[in-house]
């Protein structure tokens, strides 16, 4: 914090210029006082800050039901896409490193040390928030990966499907545990993929992804739509299957973009701390 933030109350005091009875050096002791003590104030300040957080962390961290080891089972959850990153082991120590540092941190069992996700592969896990479950005995990292998670290289370490294994299929690291908006994505993604070996009649979406003007007109009419169910008071079943058609749509139209509903989503995460106002201005900045 910039010392120039906190004011330096000075007792009243006649005027006097200390350079006409001391040295050069004594009278830059004497102009620097005001903020000398400046930042034995702000050092002062900030000392009582930590003291206070370091309280409340420590009250946390005894509300912890930790098990007869000291641990807790604490899951890594990416914050934009909701996917379950990785799942491992933390105690106080390591619990405390993750709320001061925001990088992901655990304790490894086999090495009976911290260890901090990322610090060799540099694939950090950065926090955004904390959750702890009712019970207080197992917690959730909520925040945003450098990179691949799992040491296959692999986005997430949940890629083995039950199914697969009791069919006994081939495990296949790019098979994620999607949720319905990312297996939309993967499936529009798969169809562009199929392009460039199509024989007979395209899919609806691979006509999509060949035809930007299709696309588009569809996305407009499809918005219309949707509008149309608020201003002919339609119901409620009706607007879930038009905003459906408009989702479909759009996430078509990223594809041929190559831009990412992750992407999309992490903008949104950034506004809500923001006015519209704020948002409009922060886009017009950027673009001029």
């Amino acid at each position: 914090m910039a010392v120039s933030s906190f004011p330096c109350i000075q007792p009243v005091r006649p005027p006097f210029r200390p350079c006409s009875l001391f040295s050069a050096g004594v009278c830059g002791r004497f102009s620097n006082k005001k903020k000398i003590n400046a930042i034995v104030f702000a050092s002062s300040r900030k000392l009582d800050k930590d003291i206070y957080l370091q309280s409340k962390v420590d009250t946390l961290l005894d509300s912890i039901k930790w098990d007869d080891k000291g641990l807790a089972v604490a899951i890594a959850q990416n914050v934009d896409t909701g996917a379950i990153l990785m799942q491992g082991f933390v105690n106080r120590d390591a619990l405390a490193t993750t709320i001061s540092s925001r990088k992901a941190t655990f304790f490894s069992r086999s090495r009976a040390a911290l260890w901090t996700k990322g610090e060799t592969s540099k694939n950090f896990i950065d926090v955004h928030d904390i959750f702890v479950d009712c019970d207080r005995d197992s917690i959730i990292y909520l925040g945003k990966p450098d990179g691949p998670t799992c040491h296959t290289g692999s986005e997430t370490c949940y890629f083995t499907s039950i199914s697969d294994l009791l069919e006994e299929q081939e495990v296949e690291e790019n098979n994620l545990a999607l949720t319905t908006l990312y297996s939309l994505e993967s499936t529009i993604s798969q169809r562009e993929s199929e392009l460039a070996g199509q024989h007979g009649k395209p899919s609806w979406t691979k006509r999509l992804l060949l035809d930007e003007n299709l696309l588009c007109s569809k996305i407009r009419e499809e918005a219309d739509e949707l509008c149309r169910t608020l201003e002919e008071k339609e119901d409620n079943s009706r607007t879930a299957s038009e905003m459906a058609d408009v989702i479909y749509h759009a996430m078509v139209l990223l594809r041929r973009k190559g831009v990412k509903i992750e992407n999309v989503l992490e903008v949104l995460r950034k506004r809500f701390s923001q006015s519209g106002i704020e948002e409009k201005q922060s886009r017009v900045t950027t673009q001029n």
